[in-house]
């Protein structure tokens, strides 16, 4: 992946780029040879020269020029990333880049410049890559040594990027390198997985992706297993994400020879690649494949997904398998983003075959979209818009357009949409590797090795397909459509070879309104589960409108359908409905032979509500590498304790022990672990206010009552306990009513009057309260309940304080009743 340069970030540097210690990590890692290491001017070449712990054909770490080029554009940025294989990791790295066959002393031995951001100008936004791969808070520019990337903070990492700017034309050949630092090891490397050499590129070669120049030498064939895991989702690419139609196309794709291109940066898309990135339809694609049978060994194929992503847990990754040889040592695949105008994600021509005549044991590559160059839309729903002329295929960057879904104004990365992980199963025949198996190759063909069904037996040989037939409907209606081949020869007639004939459902070509307007629909969904874990059920598919009709008419053709399905015709009420099984848990051993896990959950009980008897987790043995090749031998970890709190959320801790001497070397391995854990959440009793003061009487002769109340602050919730009385009544009499009504009456406008003075009298103290002033009592509230006995409140409130008052009691005020006291 390139792009356009952008000017260095630096002005000036001593002694310019040569192999450094990073020196944050030479502070807190360096062993005694590099802290004797004087940080003079000449610090850079010195470290260049200073020795450490080497380490000859280690592999856990790597070196990568995306792309993995041979050959380098002058003034082009590429991106390098630097990477530590599960489960290893580093914690400080550096960078530098030198002319080949120099030895750092000098300004002239180093080439190009690293860049840590890069921002372009607004007249490079169709660069083919315009990013931010890391943040200054990752990396910087070292101290002592500028010219070199270094981090900014010692701490675990598995994974490094940076961009380096390729040097003038007529520089010749390039050496990048790199040393990382993991515990308290320096490793250096010198040659191997730590450098990697770029020569510069003829300008012949303008605008083509770079092809592997060397030829194959490994021998025999390897198995490999191509697993995609789609990152693409609202909460990662939230702007404008389409909620209802996103999807991943099926993949498509094939191992083939360097004679044969699918698809490349700085080339233009086929007719396959058309129709995978602006429909989402494959067909096409493994058509133009499968008609150069000479040149691919593999049809590389996996499902759909919609929506686009789930947890694993509820959908496992889509995977497919594929087999490499000494000539057809390259794969490639692509997959639509759906919806979008024409973006994909994929590989194009990844080698498989290592220098040393050995098979790549595993890649591990994040995937940003790229465009086809054959639809001008700029964002996920775009109307379709062919660009004319085709343009080359190239990368989406984050300047691309301000309606983009990706654009950042400061030119900032894409935040990766996909990972995929190509992964070695097995190896047949003689391998004739230069460098010895180590123990990993020899587990990885341990794995049994399974025969595709899609494969065809050898003994039956076949002409390659004819061209699809037309559709047997001749209406807007479903129809099929035909290819056939010729079995030429069957060497074994004990063996039964494949069908000679293909079916595909299709539409007629009558499909469009009354006025002629027509709409384009995308490729149907795959089948939704059926609708009974066992026995005879239902199952749908969907598809969506790509493009209305251009006059605004209502489209007409079939967006959804249904059919019958049979799952497990010999199941009965007691089967069971189990998920897919998880990850495989980390050997039980460090060193020698140990033991797996993986997983999985019922995702649906048995209809008579019997339990499920299917099993619920797998063991294996695994294989680590030999003992004595480990300073410390440590027992298997234990089983986790009990949580630290009986509800809610606590801790939970695990131990191991050191088995080895003391003498095999220090042990720098932890022993205890500790993990959060949450137990189901503690019951919360029922909270009340306190209890007001009692209401005034409710009747002013004879027996009456009064009542108190107290407000609910927290229900009860988890099994707490519940609320109690909120409400109390008790009696009051006040005197004895007189029986004369007129004399009654009497003393009721008294009674009345005397309260009225009395509450005018308060009001009238209450703005002379110590300390402030008050202001008046506010009404009555409405009675809380029409009959029964409800209350009724008044408030007082401070109006000013004075500020020489020292007297707490100057605060709001607050007055009950009862009301409404006769039965409902």
């Amino acid at each position: 992946m390139r792009l356009s340069p952008a000017p260095p970030r630096l002005s000036r540097s001593p002694a310019l780029l040569a192999l450094a210690l990073p020196l944050a990590a030479a502070l807190a890692f360096s062993d005694e040879t590099l802290d004797k290491v004087p940080k003079s001017e000449g610090y850079c070449s010195r470290i260049l020269r200073a020795q450490g712990t080497r380490r000859e054909g280690y592999t856990e770490f790597s070196l990568r020029v995306e792309g993995d080029p041979d050959f380098y554009k002058p003034g082009t940025s590429y991106r390098v990333t630097l990477s530590a294989a599960p489960p290893s990791y580093f914690r400080g790295f550096t960078l530098i880049a030198l002319k080949e066959n120099r030895e750092g002393d000098k300004e002239e031995d180093h080439a190009g410049t690293f860049q840590i951001r890069i921002l372009l100008p607004e007249r490079l936004r169709n660069s083919p890559v315009t990013r931010q791969i890391i943040d200054e808070e990752e990396t910087q520019f070292m101290s002592n040594c500028p010219v070199a990337v270094t981090e900014s903070t010692p701490r675990r990492r598995t994974r490094i990027q940076v961009f380096w700017v390729a040097p003038p034309a007529g520089t010749g050949c390039v050496i990048l390198k790199a040393s990382i630092v993991q515990k308290r090891i320096i490793y250096f490397q010198d040659e191997g997985s730590l450098t990697k050499k770029l020569c510069e590129q003829d300008s012949t070669f303008d605008g083509v992706t770079d092809k592997p120049i060397l030829d194959c030498c490994a021998c025999g064939t390897a198995k490999y297993r191509l697993t995609f895991y789609g990152n693409w989702s609202e909460k990662t690419h939230p702007k404008d994400y389409p909620r209802r139609a996103n999807h991943w196309s099926a993949i498509i794709g094939g191992s083939h020879s360097k004679n044969y291109v699918l698809w490349e940066y700085g080339g233009y898309a086929s007719e396959g690649v058309k129709q995978v990135a602006e429909l989402g339809s494959p067909v096409k694609m493994e058509e133009e494949i499968r008609q150069q049978s000479d040149e691919v060994l593999t049809v590389i194929k996996a499902k759909a997904q919609w929506p686009a992503w789930q947890p694993l847990n509820v959908r496992a990754a889509p995977s497919a398998e594929f087999s490499v040889d000494r000539t057809r040592h390259l794969m490639s695949f692509l997959t639509m983003m759906g919806p979008s105008p024409d973006w994909n994600v994929g590989l194009s021509a990844e080698d498989l075959c290592t220098k040393e005549c050995g098979w790549v044991q595993k890649v591990v590559q994040d995937l940003i979209p790229w465009d086809a160059g054959t639809d001008s839309g700029v964002t996920y729903e775009s109307p379709n818009k062919p660009t004319i002329p085709q343009e080359k295929i190239r990368p989406l960057t984050s300047l691309d357009h301000p309606q983009s879904p990706f654009y950042d104004p400061e030119g900032g990365s894409i935040t990766q949409v996909a990972r995929v992980v190509i992964e070695r199963i097995a190896r047949k025949g003689e391998q004739c590797n230069i460098v010895p198996d180590n123990v990993d190759d020899i587990v990885a063909d341990l794995a049994p090795e399974e025969k595709d069904e899609d494969d065809t037996p050898e003994t039956c040989i076949y002409s390659n397909w004819s061209p699809w037939s037309a559709c047997s409907s001749s209406t807007c209606d479903k129809g099929k459509r035909m290819r056939q081949r010729m079995l030429k020869a069957q060497l074994d007639l004990s063996v039964a070879c494949p069908d000679t004939q293909d079916f595909q459902p299709c539409m007629g070509p009558g499909c469009s309104d009354e006025d002629g307007s027509t709409c384009t629909m995308s490729e149907w969904i795959t089948w939704s589960p059926c609708s009974i874990s066992c026995g005879m059920g239902m199952r749908s598919r969907e598809r969506y409108v790509k493009q209305f009709p251009e006059d605004g008419s209502v489209c007409t053709l079939p967006t959804e359908e249904t059919e019958k399905c049979t799952v497990n015709e010999e199941c009965s009420p007691s089967s069971c409905l189990m998920t897919e099984w998880g990850e495989w848990d980390e050997c039980s051993a460090t060193c020698g032979m140990g033991m797996k896990k993986r997983h999985r959950m019922v995702k649906m009980s048995p209809a008579d509500g019997s339990m499920c008897k299917a099993e619920t987790s797998q063991a294996e043995k695994c294989m680590m590498p030999e003992c004595h090749t480990i300073p410390c031998l440590l027992s298997p970890w234990s089983e986790w304790s009990d949580c630290s709190v009986t509800c809610g959320k606590g801790m939970r801790t695990r131990q191991r022990m050191l088995k080895s001497l003391a003498e095999l070397g220090d042990c720098n391995e932890e022993l205890e672990q500790v993990e959060k854990c949450m137990l189901p959440e503690c019951p919360i009793d029922c909270e009340l206010t306190e209890w007001s003061q009692w209401s005034e009487c409710n009747k002013s002769c004879g027996k009456g009552h009064i009542i108190r109340t107290r407000m609910i602050q927290m229900e009860p919730q988890f099994g707490g306990a519940p609320c109690p009385e909120t409400v109390q009544r008790k009696k009051c009499r006040i005197r004895k009513c007189l029986r004369n009504p007129s004399l009654q009456k009497l003393r009721w406008r008294e009674a009345r009057e005397s309260r009225r003075s009395e509450q005018l009298r308060e009001e009238s103290e209450g703005e002379q309260f110590p300390g402030c002033r008050m202001r008046p009592w506010t009404a009555w509230s409405e009675c809380t309940k029409l009959c029964g006995g409800g209350i009724q409140e008044r408030y007082m409130t401070v109006k000013k304080r004075f500020k020489s008052s020292q007297f707490t009691s100057c605060k709001d005020k607050k007055e009950i009743r009862a009301c409404n006291v006769h039965p409902c």
